[in-house]
């Protein structure tokens, strides 16, 4: 899976927060690490109370967490009266496009974000010729070229390139149809669905979490559920998930949850919803069903 140090960072404050406290070096021993977060209140991410502790960093490594008075860092931080925390994870990105222009990604990492998913419905790869030129033309203020041709190629492109934040991505269902189908308002014949499936298969080997769709927008829309259901089962095979914006999110919410279910279902993977919301106020009485609806049908998670 293409994610890289700070999931990695994160999943190590985690381990490392149940361990407790390292044992205190002596003086003439004293380790040194390249950061030491001092005196902060430290939220590991598990849902258990904070704690203060001292933080150490070594390279891209959670190296210690607990009282470190005898450990030196190359810098050291007063997180006196400061929350320490792994960095957040955007689930919802849409800075395919931006980070191309300037890997910095400020505007997220001042916020704490430090792992960015892509792939609500659309993403980056696999594109053809024609999607190539598309891309390009569409562009406005930001400018870049379209060196690649698979969802991997585009992620180790954004590596080449040199970005601050951490990324991976969803393979998007309308990005597949598109390849296969353009904006045609039809079903895939059956040698088009394979093609389609073979996409996402490969995707899923080059990393992709699983396959992402946004059934509220053309052409997305114009996808069946028996067609996303055999998308579906090929990121399952490699232990993807199916994450979607749902077909409605007004009048029909409650039959979009269950196709949502169903996909899940049926392909057998986890399903996540991008907006579990009821939008406008002839739907509003429906949030009230919708969410031990999905309990009780079985939904895996909502975001």
């Amino acid at each position: 899976m293409r994610v890289s140090s700070s999931f990695v960072l994160a999943c190590q404050v985690l381990w490392l927060s149940a361990c407790a406290a390292t044992p205190v070096t002596p003086a003439s021993e004293a380790p040194a690490y390249d950061v030491i977060l001092r005196g902060g209140t430290v939220y590991d991410g598990s849902g258990a109370a904070p704690f203060v502790a001292d933080v150490a960093i070594q390279g891209d490594t959670i190296a210690a967490i607990g009282e470190l008075p005898a450990a030196r860092g190359r810098l050291e931080v007063d997180a006196r009266g400061l929350a320490v925390s792994p960095g957040f994870i955007n689930m919802l990105s849409w800075a395919t496009e931006s980070l191309l222009v300037d890997g910095r990604s400020q505007s997220d990492l001042r916020q704490g974000v430090t792992l960015e998913i892509f792939g609500e419905g659309s993403s980056m790869g696999p594109i053809n010729e024609a999607m190539r030129k598309e891309m390009i033309e569409q562009q406005g203020d930001l400018r870049f070229d379209v060196p690649w041709t698979t969802l991997g190629e585009y992620l180790e492109h954004l590596e080449e390139l040199g970005i601050s934040p951490n990324v991976a991505s969803f393979v998007g269902a309308t990005t597949v149809r598109i390849h296969e189908l353009g904006y045609a308002d039809r079903a895939p014949a059956p040698e088009e669905l394979e093609r389609m499936r073979a996409l996402v298969r490969q995707a899923m080997e080059e990393g992709a979490l699983g396959v992402g769709s946004s059934l509220i927008y053309a052409p997305a829309a114009y996808a069946k559920t028996d067609e996303l259901i055999a998308l579906s089962k090929v990121a399952a095979e490699h232990g993807g998930m199916y994450i979607t914006h749902m077909r409605s999110e007004g009048t029909r919410l409650l039959e979009a949850i269950d196709e949502a279910i169903t996909i899940g279902r049926e392909a057998g993977l986890p399903v996540e919803l991008y907006h579990l919301k009821a939008a406008g106020q002839r739907s509003w009485g429906k949030l009230d069903e919708a969410w031990p609806a999905s309990n009780r049908r079985g939904a895996a998670g909502c975001g």
